[in-house]
């Protein structure tokens, strides 16, 4: 008889802690019911709005880029094909080296323009000094003179076009006068820097429209962001950027503001705004990396909770306010406006329900609201 008694008492007990925790919440007429253990159980705190520091903030997006001057599209002017290179995405190079060798009969053509224009020039230089002697002692007419004028003067232009169009394919002017002809042009780096692109193979050609490479000096990586117009009154030279690339990582990046544009063009009416990067978040960042960044333009007091004190439902944000404590907690949903985000902290504006008086669920709220 003792033993069922036993039995019996204990099933009792424990069908009475299941059903306590059983009852994590309970809603009675809008109100959210908490009993003492459950409060203690589950951890949950209650206290008041609390005067913190916020800073005011600027939300923007754009990307990690470079100025236009460390940033080149290597093309050529006259086509040619793909004869040798050694390069891929990725490499180093300086200002100067050899990237890609070019081969075209066209180029032959170009010498060959050039050295007869060269031979000309001087016959028709000695010939223009004669006729304008011969004019000067009026031996000769003036039509002479002028004819002869002209024919050196276009034949000067013609070769000094053609010596610039040589230099620009990075053929010396006098091993072809000597007559060294070349049916082979080496295009170098315009700048130092890292490859980028490539869209050269052995045996493409070339046109002058095509970017054969593509070259970005990475010492010079800044933060290039756009900010709507309603914002960039507030944006000023100096001020911090805190910035992240979402896709890459969580990680938390520091920069400053270093350029505000000065126009609105853009259709979607933004301005550029461009910040500087230490060498050490550079060599964590690529050329075209999307950033989030918070441009913190003014701080302010303002009455903060904790931010997992605040609900988040349709766009809408509610806290839990104490309404009544007897036996039991009972807190009400009350729809509040927040203002600045602090690591830990969201500024709540106070209002009829809501003040720096007012008993809210500051810890726990997640348990009460899934």
């Amino acid at each position: 008889m003792k033993k069922l008694f036993y039995i019996a008492t204990i099933t009792t007990l424990l069908f009475s802690c299941k059903q306590e925790v059983a009852e994590e919440k309970v809603v009675d007429d809008g109100l959210i019911t908490v009993t003492e253990a459950q409060l203690q159980s589950s951890k949950m705190e209650i206290g008041s709005p609390i005067e913190q520091d916020f800073e005011v903030i600027v939300k923007s997006s754009g990307k990690i880029d470079v100025p236009p001057q460390y940033r080149a599209k290597v093309t050529t002017f006259l086509g040619g094909y793909v004869k040798a290179t050694k390069l891929l995405v990725g490499d180093k190079v300086a200002k100067g080296q050899a990237l890609i060798t070019l081969e075209n009969t066209d180029y032959l053509d170009l010498q060959k323009d050039y050295v007869e224009v060269a031979e000309q020039i001087n016959y028709l230089k000695s010939e223009f000094e004669r006729q304008k002697t011969l004019y000067n002692e009026k031996i000769t007419s003036q039509k002479n003179y002028l004819k002869a004028e002209s024919e050196y003067r276009q034949a000067k232009g013609m070769y000094q076009g053609l010596r610039e169009k040589l230099l620009l394919l990075n053929i010396n002017p006098a091993n072809v006068e000597r007559g060294k002809f070349t049916s082979q042009i080496t295009i170098s780096a315009p700048i130092s820097g890292d490859i980028t692109v490539m869209n050269a193979n052995i045996g493409m050609f070339m046109s002058p429209s095509d970017v054969i490479l593509e070259i970005v000096d990475t010492n010079y990586l800044h933060l290039n962001l756009s900010i709507f117009e309603k914002d960039i009154l507030h944006v000023k030279q100096g001020q911090k950027i805190t910035f992240k690339v979402p896709e890459s990582s969580k990680e938390q990046f520091i920069s400053n503001v270093q350029l505000v544009g000065k126009s609105i063009e853009n259709k979607d009416r933004t301005i550029s705004v461009f910040g500087t990067l230490t060498p050490e978040i550079k060599g964590k960042l690529l050329s075209g990396m999307f950033v989030e960044a918070d441009i913190i333009t003014d701080a302010k007091k303002g009455f903060g909770v904790p931010s997992d004190a605040v609900i988040t439902e349709n766009d809408k944000h509610y806290v839990l306010v104490l309404n009544s404590k007897k036996t039991e907690y009972k807190f009400k949903k009350v729809a509040v406006i927040v203002g600045e985000k602090s690591e830990k902290f969201i500024e709540i504006m106070p209002n009829d329900n809501v003040n720096a008086e007012t008993k809210l669920l500051v810890k726990g709220v997640f348990e009460l609201t899934n």
